[in-house]
């Protein structure tokens, strides 16, 4: 990486083929990540003194579709509150005005891994069913708004080593409260093996979760299980906290997000406003400069996770005494040694 001056505030950041031009209170930025949607880095957040995941939209208006998503994107995220989803922790661009604004920059979270990873580790079904628990609170959450990701994936669910779990990236969501048609489009069409999903060879509880997966994977949803009976099932229910599957829903703000059709400067026009009015929120104390309950700890060291060598050790212990593709590289993130 190479630097270079932008302003006061700012400075720039070589990442592979891509510039990432970043307030200065976020250093030692790391490539973790690309897809469709975006880059994502490592970082340390010197005013928090916590780790971050510092994303950078790729080319946002680049086209009327790219545009939309990076929209959509923003403003759930500035809706959703819900310990099983990412959590939003800042929004901003290098760009002074509107007709200079071209870059956005989402600050979020950083976990330790995602599914691609921990899909390959043997875990016992404690872990495994809360693991489970938490997607689903996850979810419940997103369609009490009306809000579908459409793009659940292992890349997309990213774990900490004390079994937290969290759903990100809603660039391809959808709010299903209006009569649009969805179009069936998604990027990566996911398929992994019930036998390899379930763990097979594990024999405690493999009966109770051989019949969970056989409801959820029911063709006709009018015939396969809802979240809420998900969620009370005996594989799952054991972990069970109204707090979290009963949280209230988020209120998205645009009623509009999926009728909206606009030329991409109007688009463009609109995002700006959902940046400049997070920075007005930020000044005026509205959003707070706080991490999540579920974020690194304020003791963390730079460019490190919290404490992670081998995930397949994650403890479920607090819970139980008390919570683009933004998809990890293993070959390059806090687990690269665990398989």
């Amino acid at each position: 990486m190479s630097d270079s001056k932008c302003d006061s505030q700012f400075y720039s950041v070589q990442v592979a083929d891509s510039t990432f031009t970043v307030l200065k209170r976020y250093q030692q930025l790391k490539p973790i990540g690309s897809g469709a949607q975006g880059i994502v880095c490592a970082a340390f957040d010197t005013v928090l003194g916590i780790n971050v995941a510092v994303k950078k939209l790729s080319r946002p208006f680049q086209n009327q579709t790219h545009a939309k998503r990076a929209y959509r994107e923003l403003v759930l995220l500035k809706c959703v509150n819900h310990k099983n989803i990412i959590s939003l922790l800042n929004v901003f661009t290098p760009q002074k005005t509107l007709e200079e604004f071209q870059d956005v920059y989402l600050v979020m979270e950083l976990m330790d891994a995602n599914l691609c990873q921990v899909i390959h580790m043997e875990l016992d079904h404690e872990r495994m069913s809360y693991l489970l628990y938490q997607m689903l609170c996850g979810i419940k959450h997103l369609h009490s708004a009306g809000i579908i990701h459409r793009d659940l994936k292992p890349s997309n669910i990213v774990v900490k080593s004390d079994c937290t779990l969290k759903i990100l990236d809603f660039g391809l969501a959808r709010t299903a409260c209006t009569n649009f048609m969805m179009t069936p489009y998604v990027v990566t069409r996911y398929y992994r093996a019930p036998e390899v999903i379930l763990g097979m060879g594990y024999k405690e509880n493999a009966s109770q979760a051989r019949d969970l997966l056989s409801k959820m994977l029911v063709i006709d949803p009018d015939k396969r299980i809802s979240v809420d009976e998900a969620l009370r099932h005996p594989y799952i229910t054991v972990w069970y906290d109204p707090a979290e599957a009963e949280a209230p829903p988020p209120q998205i703000y645009d009623a509009q997000l999926e009728e909206r059709e606009h030329a991409i400067e109007e688009w463009k026009e609109l995002i700006y406003k959902e940046v400049m009015d997070w920075e007005e929120r930020s000044k005026n104390g509205v959003v707070k400069d706080q991490p999540s309950d579920a974020a690194v700890s304020s003791n963390a060291t730079p460019s490190q996770s919290s404490s992670i060598n081998d995930i397949s050790s994650m403890s479920t212990e607090q819970t139980l005494a008390s919570d683009t593709d933004s998809s990890l590289d293993a070959s390059t993130g806090p687990l690269e040694g665990c398989r």
